[in-house]
């Protein structure tokens, strides 16, 4: 099962201040153990909100709305990417994510959609998704069938 552990932004990380040489060594150790457990799929860090877009589809109109996002309540700092067995793993590996040392933090762990989580139907249009997770599997299985 594939996971994504979100980190929840904060004043820091919307201010634009990077990490510094201590998270940083932190964060790559992580890394290094979640790769050598197995577990690891990608990850990166966002820029503040101020330097993005949002897209606001309604209608059939497009409005578009440069951040800072200060009416979000929810934005997002940086992700990771696991592959685990169980939303227990995931969380085990989550509590140990460098970012919830010290200060105020919050993460979240959602699971991504597979493509075993479609019905067989679907799964032809699956193939040309944009969702990595989903079309690769597809094109697996449709190579199965086939």
């Amino acid at each position: 099962m594939l996971f994504m552990i979100i980190r929840k932004d904060d004043a820091l990380t919307e201010s634009g201040t990077l990490p510094g040489p201590q998270m940083l060594e932190a964060m790559g150790r992580y890394r290094d153990e979640l790769a050598a457990a197995g577990v690891y799929r990608g990850g990166d860090g966002l820029l503040p909100s101020a330097l993005g877009a949002k897209l606001r589809y309604s209608q059939g109109r497009t409005t578009v709305t440069d951040g800072p996002f200060t009416d979000a309540k929810e934005v997002i700092a940086g992700f990771v990417l696991l592959e685990t067995g169980s939303l227990t793993e995931a969380v085990r590996w989550a509590r140990r994510c460098p970012s919830l040392a010290g200060g105020d933090a919050e993460i979240e762990i959602r699971q991504l959609a597979e493509a075993a989580h479609f019905p067989p139907e679907a799964q032809p249009a699956l193939a040309r998704m944009p969702w990595s997770t989903v079309s690769a599997q597809a094109i697996t299985r449709i190579g199965d069938i086939a």
